[in-house]
């Protein structure tokens, strides 16, 4: 059920990404970031429909992929590209006109591109939820990275992109505005992507000082059902002995723990902003109940 429920899911956003791309970037004559906007150039050229251009590329890369990195990666990410492609292919065919964004003397195109990566950018952080991506260049990078390691995958995708938004100048009639317009889609879809990446990820890294270490994580076990690390420590003003207790907590529970901290006298908690937590453990809600997943994550990376 969970595998079925994340195909699903990732053939919608590989939908969401093909309507996306009819709306707000082909009627806008620009190049997008990664494979997309390769085809996007080639078929400015040709007039070839993205949807063939994206699933002939993307079909060699993808056996590429399942042979050096992810056989679970590459399919996912290949169910992802075939839907996006048919969709494309769909598309293309249906007259959009009366919901595309575009303007006729060019005012306003940078809406465009700017709508745009927000949407690539949050199907995106989803995508990588569910070990899965976009296809194209992703899989190149993935591949560099699994042979050179010390290589950044950031880095990495970030040189093919200014390739390509160099290359667009001279594919859209050596105009420097698609070359813009380029690199505020490809910067908007990182923040968005990144930002929601990292919230979906982070805690609050609380370090209490105080003189009732055993009657404080009592209550921070029964109350929050979190457990905490007990370190012996020394206050040098006073010079008198107390203790550091060590959790990791969501941010939704910060209400309860100053409840917590407030009732026992000295004590106070410093806290600060966890980017992950990794480690073999079960997760718990604020209720103490174990998480239960609803998508399959898979055990691909691209990153």
């Amino acid at each position: 059920m969970k595998k079925t429920l994340t195909y699903l899911m990732i053939i919608g956003l590989a939908m969401i990404c093909a309507l996306n791309y009819q709306l707000f970037v082909a009627p806008n004559s620009f190049a997008p970031s990664g494979l997309t906007g390769i085809c996007t150039m080639i078929r400015h050229i040709t007039g070839i429909n993205v949807g063939y251009l994206s699933l002939i590329i993307n079909v060699p890369l993808a056996i590429m992929a399942w042979k050096s990195i992810s056989k679970s990666m590459a399919i996912r990410s290949m169910v992802y590209v075939l839907a996006n492609s048919l969709a494309l292919i769909v598309l293309g065919s249906i007259d959009l006109s009366a919901f595309t964004y575009s303007t006729a003397n060019g005012t306003s195109t940078i809406l465009g591109p700017l709508v745009a990566g927000v949407i690539n950018g949050a199907c995106y952080s989803m995508l990588a939820k569910y070990s899965a991506s976009s296809g194209g260049i992703d899989f190149i990078a993935a591949v560099i990275r699994k042979y050179r390691p010390q290589q950044d995958f950031f880095w990495i995708t970030f040189a093919i992109n200014c390739c390509i938004a160099g290359t667009s100048y001279f594919v859209f009639g050596f105009q420097i505005e698609p070359v813009i317009l380029c690199i505020m889609f490809c910067f908007t879809a990182s923040t968005v992507s990144d930002s929601l990446m990292k919230s979906g990820r982070s805690a609050v890294r609380c370090e209490i000082i105080t003189e009732y270490p055993e009657e404080m994580s009592q209550d921070i076990i029964s109350r929050l059902h979190r457990s905490a690390t007990v370190v012996p420590a020394k206050g040098m003003y006073l010079g008198r002995e107390t203790n550091i207790l060590i959790c990791v907590m969501g941010r939704d529970q910060l209400p309860v723990l100053s409840d917590i901290v407030r009732a026992y006298p000295n004590s106070f908690a410093v806290l600060s902003t966890a980017s992950g937590v990794i480690g073999n453990f079960k997760q718990r809600d604020m209720y103490g109940n174990r998480k239960k997943e609803l998508f399959d994550t898979g055990s691909g990376s691209i990153a």
